[in-house]
């Protein structure tokens, strides 16, 4: 019989588990739970993640080859596709979301220092959408286009790391902007984003709270978008200025930067 530690428990075993006992406490994750408890969830999601299983069959059937080990990777309960279904579907995904949050304050701390190729001492932020495509009749709620579904995932990620800050599942017709009204700008902070969340009354809020953002113009030379800095001039940006932007669909009320 195995006796030793895998590799895999060596490597779960830097979760801090008083932080997730905290986090099953606040939601009561095991309440009425019988065999498959929140740990052996998180061990088993954290599994599938890290071997690259593409379904649940998978990660069900990979676990069930290898079952005289699951003692010794941490995993207590029996590990069965039904089961693992019914607990993704009912269990609280606040408890994941809270324990992840966690781990971000943890991680991002120990790349304060890193090296990002620029002469940059302010926390830098990559703003971007991805859109992943569904089976339409297995996610009939996620419709996307007549034959396809879809959702969006929203990510801002910290380039020192890369750390995601925060991560958001729309609808896959939401557009990128939207997701300027959820976060909280961070003062000092400069965010990089593409054309498609330029919208410049949105964009404002991120000045007024002190950040700064870098984007494209969705058509730099259209007559009806223009962009004239502090002097009055409609040249191009130069590093450090302040600008007036608008255009059809929105209007910044004061300079931006």
């Amino acid at each position: 019989m195995f006796i030793g530690r895998t590799v895999f428990a060596q490597v779960m075993n830097a979760l801090p588990r008083s932080e997730f006992r905290a986090c099953l406490v606040r939601y009561a994750g095991d309440h009425r739970v019988r065999s498959f408890s929140s740990l052996d969830h998180l061990l088993t999601l954290a599994f599938a993640q890290l071997t690259g299983r593409e379904s649940l069959r998978d990660i069900c059937a990979c676990l069930q080859a290898m079952s005289p080990k699951l003692y010794h990777m941490g995993i207590r309960g029996t590990i069965r596709r039904s089961t693992l279904a019914d607990a993704n579907e009912t269990r609280d995904w606040d408890l994941f979301a809270d324990f992840a949050q966690c781990l971000i304050a943890i991680a991002r701390p120990l790349h304060t220092h890193d090296d990002l190729g620029l002469d940059l001492e302010q926390t830098v932020y990559a703003l971007d959408a991805t859109l992943i495509e569904l089976c339409v009749s297995l996610f009939p709620w996620a419709r996307y286009r007549a034959t396809v579904g879809a959702i969006k995932l929203h990510t801002l990620l910290d380039l020192r790391g890369p750390i995601p800050s925060v991560i958001h599942v729309t609808d896959g017709r939401v557009h990128e902007n939207i997701m300027l009204e959820q976060l909280v700008p961070e003062a000092g902070a400069v965010y990089i984003m593409d054309r498609g969340y330029v919208d410049f009354a949105r964009l404002y809020r991120f000045t007024t709270a002190g950040a700064s953002f870098v984007t494209r113009l969705i058509c730099p030379r259209s007559p009806s978008r223009h962009c004239i800095n502090a002097a009055g001039r409609s040249n191009s940006f130069s590093n450090g200025s302040r600008s007036i932007c608008a255009s059809k669909r929105s209007v910044a009320p004061q300079r931006t930067r």
